[in-house]
Formats: structure tokens, C-alpha cells, sequence
């Protein structure tokens, strides 16, 4: 059964700064489409969604959006003038009586709406962005990389949110788990062209190599003929040449198809290497804790780091975990506690606020100027790894161009940024690297690349990231940071830690309750007797069980004021309705949750 289209791009042609992004592209998005849009740093994707926005205009082609349905776009950069407060940005689209809509996910997003628009992060104004945007729930949302500056337990909401809405919608992002585990279709921008399979990203990378190995082969093939056909020219041409200038135009014609085509960008040349070893026990910390005033960032903790361990922090924002790692390392002293620290360490630090940058000087004197890898006398080179290079080579091999290197820092997107800090800190021997939010912003081809070279790294890492995927594939240790204070260290990465720790905590109270109550229970099941389909149910019930909890308490607090009937009897009978529609669902949520419990035991 065809289903019907929301969106429609057709002979979509755009430029900039003569350079085209987009030639003669088209593309159709469908209801209930979950689509991953992909490609490099610099592909143009978040160009492409601008345009399905109608916030940047084609050059030519056109875009249709059947009558009454609705686009909302994820803004990057929110313009908030005229807002007081996070909150009022987010629902100055909305209802009286749906305000709540924005609590409730503000609640989910970790951030709150009093906050004023002024005092606010670059991070909290995204947050209200994707508060805004998923409150107004449009036929289609556009959502450009809706997880960065999310902590784990927000994007775990946002996921389960996105799961359960009917609402269709097209992704960017760079985390695979979340790509993995949300979209049904994937746009592929590469060079210009745009490719759509329907298939999740689960299946991305296998379908991009298949089409990037048949390109080389018909590259192969036609490099061979043009060899061919030009020895010809070269040999035989002299004595035919009336009857064969067809064949020689033919050529000529040969040579232009290869011209025309575009080689793909090769991955970053990044080298990673360690310096001298440093000593077997890298750090070693015992009863430490910190606290700023009355907040509680660490109980007494004990750790201990050895060389060529990968310890990973994770937590909450805000948990305290970039504080521990700054303990650990020297740059913060702890209450109490000892921290001894290992012998001959080189330590190099990827900073998450890129703070390391000045956004107002060029690439070239991030790197030319740095004290650190600056060449004497010699203003056009830097000293990578005791070697020195040309600048312009040296930011080459993080995939910048010559156009790029005296362009100011600020110019650069968040990808272009990390690719410059990563280049800064792997210039230098190291020997003890700390990677505070790496992952942010990098392309998924730059993300296996720094996880190879992490795999052959010498030294130790220590890791503070969000992306549950990288995670898995990087640590060897896992620090989580819980709140209140409270930090334990599992074995492995993310997914061991998942299976350690348990899912029973991370449950709502009631079916937390009906959860033990059934493990404690002496039934031994001999199978599954689920579905897959009832066994997807079981599983996602939890959260669609918190989210109608939130939803009733917002709208019981909404309903409270004993004016709202007098002043507002509109508003007050939505509520009322809404009130009565969702203790219905969360009723039969629980009925589900323990009909499906009962049949899988």
C-alpha cells in the first residue's frame, strides 16, 4: 500500500561560493519514513535538511509539501531574542494548555525551562530547540544532530520517545547505536548525489562499500580502455586518419567521462603515537572525594590505572565526571584522599569545550603559534612527532584544504573543529591521552579511524563520552558516575555495564516493583513463549509507563489552580480530557506490561 508523501525535493540545484553542493537532486520522504540521513563532514547534509526546511533556497528545482501538513526543523543555532526564559522559546508555538508538553520533555532533555535565555549554555539552547520541536510533534521532524550535548540517560529518553512516536522523521547523527536502533531507511550524500536505500543504517556500511567497489571496478575498466584506445591513436592513426576520427572523438569523450568523475575523499592521515613508556601504575587514587560547597560531586572512591588501560567515565551532565578526570590527571585537587601519579608521564588532552582553539586566529596559527609545535625561524611549518612538516601538508592529512588554512577557526564546523584539536594533540608524543567528548561532531568514517589508532596505542586513555557504540569498542574500563556522589567501576564497556548493573533500577516504581516480585517467584520458564513483536512490546513498555506517569503529574499540577475553570473553561476541559485519556493508557500500558510479564514467565 503506497503511503502518501509529506515532503518532496525534485531538480534540486545549489551553490556555494562556486563550488556546487547539489546538482539535479531529488528526493521523496513518505509518511512513517525513519530515515537516517549520512555522509561525510562537509557531504552537505545538514545543507540538505535546511532546504527540506525551506530555510535555505535552491539554486533551481523545486519542493512540494502537501497542503496541511506540517515540517518542523531542529534549530543548530536557536535565535531566542525576545524569549525571558528557555521555556518560552520552546512553547511560544503552543497552547496554554499544552505547555506541559515542553515540561515533560524538558524533564526527559535534562535541562529546565526557568532557565533564563541569557544565562544560558550553547548546550541548553540546543535542548530547548529539541524541547520545541518535539512538543509541537509536526507531521515530519528534520532533527540534525539531535544527541549531541545529551548525557546517555537523554538519549535513551529521546530514543524511546522516537520509537514510540507515529510521527515520520529524517536523523543526523553520528551515533550509531541511536541510528542503529531508530531508522527503517537510509540517505546516503556522497560527492553530490544523493542514494536512498530502504534499509537502516544496521545495514549502511555494507551497502556504501558494495557501491564504492563497483565504482572502482568501472573506474578500472575504463582506465584499461582509455590505455588501450590511446596506444591506438598514438600507432595507427597516421595511416587511416580520415576513416578514424569517429574512433578519436570517441576518445576524446573517454578522457572527459573519466575527468568527470569524482574521486572520493580518502579517510584523515591521523597517527597516533606514544612516547617513551611511562611507568606500570599510571595513576593511583585512594578515598577521594570532592565537593563545592553543599553539592556532592564524589564519595571516598578508590581507583587504579594501570599502563595501557582504557578507562571510561560516563554519567548524567553534571554527574561530575570531566572533575574526576581532572583529579586523576593533576588539574584539580580532591577534598581528601591521595592521588599518587606514575612516573614518566606525557599527557595530552582533547578538551570538550575545544577551549585549546582560539576561534578568532586562521587554522594556520592554531598551529604555527602553539609554543608546543612551533619551529624555530620557520613561520610555515610545525614540529609533528620531532619531525617538522608544512603547515598546509600537515592540515592536509585531516582532510582541510588550502581554502580552509587561513580561514579563522570560528568559520569551521563542529566536525572541522575536533579534526584541528585532534591534529594539535597528535602532533605530540604522548604516552597518557585524555579524550573529554571526542566523539562529538565526527563523521562516522573519522570515528573508526581514531578508534584503530586507539586499538595500537601504546599508552593509557582515559575517555569521557556519550556514544554508547564507541564505548563498547574503546574501554576496557567503565567509571559510572550514578549521582549523589556515587561512582563504581564496571569491567568493559557500555554494554557490559548494562548487563552488570541490571535493567530492574532503570524501571518505573510500579513495574520495578511487579519486576522483582516475579524474579523472586520459583517458576523456571522453559522458553520464550513471545513474539518478537510482543517481546518489542514488553521491552519498551517501561518508558511509555514513565512518560504517561509524567504526562498525568504535569497535567494534575496544571489542573490545580482553582481559577483555571472560572477564567479558562476551555483550556481546563482540554486538560480534563487529556487527563482522562492518558490514566486510560496508562492502564492498559500496565494491564500490557503485566499480561506479556506473566506469559514470558
Amino acid at each position: 500500500m503506497a503511503r502518501a508523501p509529506l515532503l518532496q525535493l525534485s531538480d534540486i540545484s545549489l551553490t556555494f561560493g562556486g563550488e556546487p553542493i547539489f546538482s539535479d537532486l531529488g528526493l521523496v520522504v513518505q509518511q512513517g519514513d525513519r530515515v537516517a540521513l549520512v555522509g561525510r563532514n562537509g557531504s552537505g547534509k545538514s545543507t540538505l535538511m535546511k532546504v527540506m526546511a525551506a530555510l535555505v533556497e535552491a539554486d533551481s528545482g523545486s519542493r512540494v509539501v502537501p497542503p496541511g501538513t506540517s515540517v518542523g526543523y531542529m534549530e543548530q543555532d536557536p535565535d531566542m531574542s525576545g524569549f525571558a526564559t528557555l521555556g518560552d522559546y520552546a512553547a511560544s508555538a503552543l497552547d496554554e494548555t499544552e505547555r506541559y508538553r515542553v515540561d515533560m520533555v524538558a524533564d526527559g532533555l535534562k535541562f529546565d525551562p526557568e532557565t533564563p535565555v541569557e544565562t544560558a549554555s550553547g548546550g541548553e539552547k540546543r535542548r530547548a530547540a529539541l524541547a520545541k520541536l518535539m512538543a509541537e510533534a509536526p507531521d515530519l521532524m528534520l532533527l540534525d544532530e539531535p544527541t549531541n550535548h545529551l548525557d546517555i540517560q537523554a538519549i535513551q529518553w529521546l530514543e524511546d520517545e522516537l520509537k514510540a512516536t507515529r510521527t515520520a522523521y529524517v536523523l543526523i547523527s553520528h551515533d550509531r547505536a541511536f541510528l542503529r536502533a531508530l531508522t527503517k531507511a537510509t540517505l546516503w550524500i556522497d560527492r553530490g548525489v544523493v542514494r536512498r536505500q530502504e534499509q537502516g543504517f544496521d545495514a549502511f556500511e555494507a551497502w556504501r562499500d558494495k557501491i564504492w567497489d563497483e565504482e572502482d571496478d568501472q573506474r578500472h575498466k575504463l582506465d584499461r580502455k582509455i590505455k588501450a584506445e590511446a596506444r591506438w591513436a598514438v600507432e595507427g592513426i597516421s595511416a587511416r586518419r580520415k576513416r578514424n576520427q569517429g574512433r578519436v572523438r570517441a576518445l576524446q569523450e573517454l578522457r572527459q567521462t573519466r575527468a568527470a568523475m569524482i574521486r572520493r575523499q580518502g579517510a584523515a592521515e591521523m597517527a597516533l603515537e606514544s612516547g617513551p613508556k611511562s611507568g606500570k601504575k599510571v595513576v593511583e587514587a585512594e578515598a577521594i572525594s570532592k565537593s563545592y560547597g553543599e553539592k556532592l560531586i564524589l564519595r571516598p572512591f578508590d581507583l587504579k590505572i594501570q599502563r595501557g588501560d582504557r578507562v571510561a567515565f560516563i554519567g548524567p551532565n553534571g554527574a561530575g565526571k570531566t572533575t574526576l578526570l581532572k583529579m586523576l590527571i593533576g588539574q584539580e585537587e580532591p577534598n581528601s584522599g591521595t592521588i599518587k601519579r606514575g612516573t614518566n608521564l606525557e599527557l595530552a588532552v582533547f578538551d570538550q569545550t575545544r577551549a585549546q582553539l582560539n576561534p578568532d586566529m586562521t587554522l594556520w596559527d592554531n598551529l604555527t603559534l602553539d609554543p608546543e609545535m612551533a619551529v624555530s625561524g620557520r613561520s610555515d611549518q610545525v614540529m609533528v612527532r620531532g619531525t617538522p612538516k608544512h603547515v598546509v601538508g600537515y592540515l592536509k592529512e585531516f582532510l582541510f584544504d588550502e581554502r580552509q588554512v587561513r580561514a579563522p577557526v570560528r568559520s569551521l564546523s563542529g566536525g572541522e573543529k575536533a579534526r584541528l584539536l585532534l591534529a594539535r594533540i597528535m602532533a605530540r608524543e604522548s604516552n597518557l591521552l585524555v579524550l573529554d567528548e571526542p566523539t562529538n561532531d565526527l563523521d562516522i568514517e573519522t570515528l573508526d579511524l581514531l578508534q584503530e589508532l586507539l586499538d595500537d596505542y601504546d599508552g593509557t586513555v582515559l575517555l569521557v563520552s556519550h556514544d554508547r557504540d564507541f564505548l563498547d569498542r574503546v574501554a576496557t574500563t567503565t567509571i559510572a558516575m550514578e549521582g549523589q556522589g556515587r561512582a563504581t567501576a564496571y569491567a568493559g564497556g557500555w554494554s557490559d555495564y548494562q548487563s552488570q548493573r541490571g535493567t530492574v533500577d532503570a524501571m518505573p516504581d510500579p513495574v520495578k516493583r511487579r519486576a522483582k516480585e516475579a524474579q523472586n517467584t520459583e517458576r523456571v520458564p522453559e522458553k520464550d513463549a513471545l513474539s518478537f513483536t510482543e517481546r518489542h512490546r514488553l521491552e519498551e513498555l517501561p518508558s511509555v509507563i514513565a512518560r504517561l506517569e509524567a504526562e498525568i503529574a504535569k497535567l494534575e499540577e496544571f489542573l490545580m489552580d482553582p481559577d483555571l475553570f472560572t477564567k479558562e473553561p476551555v483550556k481546563f476541559q482540554k486538560a480534563t480530557d487529556a487527563l482522562v485519556e492518558r490514566h486510560a493508557a496508562l492502564s492498559k500500558a500496565e494491564d500490557d506490561w503485566m499480561a506479556l510479564e506473566e506469559k514470558a514467565g
